[in-house]
């Protein structure tokens, strides 16, 4: 008879922390998709404004080498997309050559983005010094003292 209590009162707990959940869920359901959108945005900015200013720190950057340092932030500041990518249903409608080509078209934007990143880095990490790039690699992209991260090409550091 205790196992079938014990069962029973971390059901209810289970349950009631799954009903907290759901709610908690429902409230944040109830804001426009843009506005949540609009938020996640900004918390990523500030996340990354953040990595940045604590690797502008690490490095110790010369006077000399703070417009590099400008010119490298403002190249990989992530830019609007030209239009949303959120839009499932024109997308849906799409034929499914249609459907593929414009993947194709969003993979070569997201490539000539990321060939864009790799010049700036280049001309930036040209300007290090030996020391500093080793905080730098360490510090960014997968290195040694990045936090992990899930997903694809990222700033972290």
């Amino acid at each position: 008879m205790k196992t079938f209590r014990k069962s029973l009162l971390i059901g209810l707990t289970v349950l009631g922390m799954g009903t907290t959940s759901l709610a908690a869920h429902a409230d944040d359901s109830s804001a426009q998709p843009g506005a949540r959108h609009a938020q996640m945005q900004a918390k990523m900015a500030e996340m990354m404004a953040k990595r940045q200013q604590k690797l502008h720190d690490l490095l110790k950057l010369t006077a000399a080498q703070e417009p590099a340092w400008t010119a490298y932030v403002a190249a990989i500041k992530p830019a609007a997309p030209a239009q949303p990518h959120g839009d499932r249903a024109a997308f849906a409608a799409m034929s499914a050559p249609d459907r593929l080509s414009k993947m194709i078209d969003m993979s070569k934007q997201h490539e000539s983005m990321m060939e864009a990143h790799l010049a700036a880095l280049n001309t930036f990490y040209g300007q290090l010094t030996a020391d500093q790039k080793a905080v730098f690699d360490d510090h960014t992209m997968g290195g040694k003292h990045a936090p992990h991260h899930h997903g694809g090409w990222g700033h972290r550091g």
